[in-house]
């Protein structure tokens, strides 16, 4: 199959932090964020720009680093920033709005890291409370 694609990065992540970061929305997509305010939290996917090469988007097999454990895993059952497209996801509090710039908690992208799209985090739509994992991912940090 040899589908091409545009994607097109709506924002950047401005400074980066876990208690706060800010995120400024590219002012041609803030009429986007009408009504955002009303969320308490919100997916962030973002481009992982840093692992965006050859040799990271052909990595499959990983060991997750920030879990306590040896267990070799493949990109797509764990959260690795190594894979084919280097997308990232975060689940974010949303502390404030101030015109295009988002100020975030609990944001693990890097400063730079270009931002694909925005969700609201909707808990009857993005919430399983019996969701089965592996052991393994009960250690270590959120993500």
């Amino acid at each position: 199959m040899d589908v091409k694609s545009e994607l097109r990065f709506i924002g950047v992540v401005e400074k980066a932090g876990e208690q706060e970061a800010k995120v400024r929305i590219f002012p041609e997509f803030c009429a986007g964020l009408k009504g955002i305010e009303d969320f308490s939290h919100l997916i962030i996917l973002y481009w992982i720009h840093l692992r965006d090469n050859e040799e990271e988007r052909r990595t499959l097999l990983v060991f997750p680093r920030r879990h306590a454990v040896k267990v070799e895993t493949g990109v797509f059952a764990c959260r690795s920033p190594s894979r084919p497209n280097p997308i990232g996801l975060c689940v974010v509090e949303l502390l404030k709005i101030e015109k295009c710039v988002l100020t975030v908690k609990d944001l693990d992208a890097f400063e730079g890291s270009p931002i694909i799209d925005i969700k609201p985090y909707i808990p009857r739509a993005d919430s399983i409370p019996n969701a089965r994992v592996p052991e393994w991912t009960l250690q270590g940090p959120k993500t």
